[in-house]
Order: structure tokens, then C-alpha cells, then sequence
């Protein structure tokens, strides 16, 4: 597989085209950021971490029968996949209230969520990745009604495979977000990634914060918190 001509460039990964016009690579950089772009490092290794935890919850979720645009790892810090028409909303669950839910609501971190909760917002840096329903979804064509339900189906599965592998882990997964995309059948597959940039975990006694929270507050091992998470999920860094 030849890698070509860059295809995306994100605020973490970068894509690129390939000799095969149905195959993607993602190449998963040491950048770090938060708020929307207003705080940027790079943590060493972190490419490579996250590409290779990716990698292992990926397929963790195929083996529960969900579809995952990953096929495999091509390097360190490179994962081939399939290409997806990307639908431009992200799906959140949040089975315990933390960051923006707490801001909006005013409501106290750290609150069990039963049932969890289930939240859309557009991907758009520029206005803040704003939340949004599934009538602005359907009415500005982002995706259709049975697109719409079957992300929210894949989603809450997802919760149910992950929270059960975290907490044998000894981990509170406390939110997450998921991104999905049409494949060449016509089918929805979940895309992008899961890896700590994207959830929050919390260690289930103590309540430590082993996710990006830790770069966003200044809280320092960053890396080697996502070490840690990966260990304690049966991966080895």
C-alpha cells in the first residue's frame, strides 16, 4: 500500500490518500490541543500511543460485531482503513456529568448519569462544535432518520462494550465521543477514533483523571496516564 498526496490535516492526525482509491491512512501525530486549538504541545510518543491503543479498542469492537473503518497498524504512528463519507456530527454519551455538561447545566461533576446521556454536536472548530438535534441533523442533510438511529444504536453498544472492558480495568468511563461515516455499501461504521483524547476515564476509587483532562487542567502525565490506561486494558505500551 502506497502512501500518496495528504488528504486532511487535523488538529491530532493526519490523513492520506492511497494506490487504492477505497483505503485511507491515518497517521496519528504527537500534537496535543485544547480549546479549539488555543493550547498546543507535543508530548512525546503520543502518536504512537494512541495509534496503537486505537488499534486494540477497535478491534475489541469488531469482535463485539461492530463495524470499524480500521483494518490495521502499518507502523507506529500509521493505521490503514477504510474510506468513509464522514458525517459531520459527533455522538456523545456521558454516563457521569463532567466537562461541558457541568458548565451548561451547572450541575456537579462527577454525578452518575442513569440513564447515561446521549448528545449531537456539529463538528465546527470555528463555532465551538455547537450542539445540535436530530431535526437540524435531517432538515440540513448531515444524514437521514435511519442514518440518525443507527448512530445512536452503534453508540450506546459502544458505551456498553467499553464501560464493561474499562471497568475490569478498574476504570470509570465517564464520557466519550464517536464519529461515523458512510461506507461503499452504503453502511454506517464508526470512524475516526477512541482514544483518551476523546473520553474521559477516571480511576475508579480515587477518581483520577487518566484522560486529556490532564493536558486541558495542567495536570501533567499525559502520556503516561494513556500508558497507564492501556495497561490496565490489557495492552502493552
Amino acid at each position: 500500500m502506497q502512501k500518496q498526496q495528504e488528504l486532511y490535516r487535523g488538529k491530532a492526525k493526519t490523513v492520506f490518500h492511497t494506490d487504492d482509491e477505497n483505503k485511507l491512512i491515518l497517521h496519528f501525530r504527537n500534537d496535543t490541543s485544547a480549546f479549539d486549538g488555543e493550547k498546543i504541545e507535543q508530548l512525546d510518543r503520543k502518536g504512537e500511543v494512541n495509534n496503537k491503543f486505537n488499534h486494540f479498542i477497535m478491534s475489541k469492537l469488531e469482535e463485539a460485531g461492530i463495524k470499524t473503518q480500521v483494518e490495521s497498524l502499518i507502523s507506529d504512528t500509521e493505521s490503514l482503513v477504510k474510506k468513509l463519507d464522514m458525517i459531520p456530527v459527533e455522538c456523545v454519551v456521558r454516563n457521569f456529568a463532567a466537562g461541558s455538561m457541568c458548565r451548561r447545566l451547572g450541575v456537579e461533576e462527577g454525578i452518575e448519569l442513569s440513564p447515561p446521556t446521549f448528545e449531537f454536536f456539529l463538528k465546527n472548530d470555528a463555532l465551538h462544535d455547537p450542539m445540535v438535534n436530530e431535526y437540524h441533523i435531517e432538515s440540513f442533510g448531515w444524514a437521514d432518520q435511519a442514518q440518525i438511529a443507527e448512530m445512536k444504536r452503534l453508540t450506546f453498544s459502544v458505551n456498553k462494550v467499553l464501560s464493561e472492558l474499562f471497568d475490569k480495568g478498574g476504570m470509570l468511563l465517564v464520557d466519550f465521543k464517536l464519529e461515523f461515516g458512510v461506507d461503499v455499501n452504503g453502511d454506517i461504521v464508526l470512524g475516526d477514533e477512541f482514544t483518551p483524547d476523546g473520553c474521559r476515564l477516571w480511576d475508579k476509587e480515587t477518581r483520577k483523571k487518566l484522560d486529556k483532562d490532564r493536558f486541558r487542567q495542567g495536570l501533567g502525565s499525559v502520556v503516561e496516564s494513556y500508558i497507564e490506561v492501556a495497561s490496565r486494558i490489557g495492552l502493552t505500551l
